[in-house]
Order: C-alpha cells, then sequence, then structure tokens
C-alpha cells in the first residue's frame, strides 16, 4: 500500500513539474498561475497539491525513522527548520491573501514577508518540507518532499511572466530590488 501512495504522489508530483516546465515554455496556455477558480488547471492543481500533502504526512506516519539518521539530534535540526518554514509560509500566505496564494489576481502584495522575498510561501514551504524530512528520516518522504522543493524553485519561473502582465511597472521595479528567493 505504501509502495501505491510513494508512486502517486510521485506521478503527481512529475505531472506538476511537467506542468511547470509548459507553463514557462508555452505562457500563452500556461497552467500555473491558471486562468480562473473554476478551470481545470487550478482544480488539478490544487487537488494534486493536497493529494500529495495528505500523502506526504501518511508516509510520515508509516516510515518514521527507517532511514539513515536515527539520531534524536535529527529533531535538534529539523524541528526549528520546519516551525521557522511553516510559520514563514502561514505569516506569506496572511499577506498575500488566499486568492493571490491561489494563483488568482487579488491585487499586488509588496509588504511583510513580500518585503524581503518574491516567494516566501515557497522559501517557506521547502523548510517546512526539508525539515519535516529531517525529522521523519524517512528515504521515501526525503523523494517526495525533494520534488517538491523543486517543484517550488520552478514556479516563480512560470508566475513571474504573468505577475508582469498583470500589474506592469509596479512588479518590474519590485523584481529589480526584491530577489526571487532569498
Amino acid at each position: 500500500m505504501s509502495n501505491i501512495l510513494f508512486g502517486v504522489a510521485v506521478l503527481i508530483l512529475l505531472a506538476a513539474l511537467a506542468g511547470a516546465v509548459w507553463s514557462v515554455a508555452v505562457p500563452e496556455k500556461r497552467l500555473w498561475p491558471p486562468p480562473s477558480r473554476g478551470s481545470w488547471p487550478y482544480l488539478l492543481n490544487w487537488l494534486g497539491f493536497y493529494v500529495v500533502c495528505g500523502i506526504s504526512l501518511l508516509l510520515l506516519l508509516m516510515y518514521w525513522n527507517s532511514w539513515i539518521f536515527p539520531s534524536p539530534l535529527r529533531l535538534v535540526l529539523g524541528v526549528p527548520l520546519a516551525v521557522l518554514g511553516g510559520s514563514l509560509a502561514l505569516w506569506a500566505t496572511l499577506a498575500a491573501g488566499w486568492k493571490n496564494t491561489s494563483g488568482l489576481k487579488d491585487g499586488f502584495v509588496s509588504s511583510g514577508p513580500y518585503r524581503f522575498s518574491r516567494n516566501p510561501q515557497y522559501v517557506g514551504h521547502i523548510a517546512l518540507f526539508i525539515g519535516a524530512s529531517v525529522i521523519a528520516n524517512s528515504l521515501l518522504l526525503w523523494i517526495t518532499h525533494l520534488l517538491m522543493a523543486l517543484l517550488f524553485v520552478l514556479a516563480p519561473l512560470a508566475e513571474e511572466p504573468w505577475l508582469e502582465e498583470q500589474y506592469g511597472d509596479p512588479y518590474r521595479e519590485y523584481r529589480k530590488r526584491v530577489r526571487r528567493f532569498l
């Protein structure tokens, strides 16, 4: 059962990565950001994200401490990273609002954590998932979370042309003064 769950998560993540690459290569037919709330890209992106998060939680529970670093020291390293990452992701989500977070236009945001990073949600999620992988010490979780991290690195490449189309000069100026990640 766990191999099936892992396989489903990997397939969803590979499809999402392919969609991100497609969105960068063919921006006039991009899948992310989605064209509208009820569109099939919107529904598939978010359904896939939630399914992968659920599978990750199951893998964490099923394969807890099953890999190469069984020392409790992993908690000392992983917990602060996961807490800081989760806190940053939450702060950035609250600052941007749900509509912007979900890939829909709801006003340009450059305050809060967006003063320091153009993608604080992605930075936070990457830290959260790496911290969770360190804590859980599971090879399957590491693979899943590294694919998610790769997706969070690629997503801005698809989003930035869209943001420039939507917000024009204010976004271009923002992009000049604020780094993509850190």
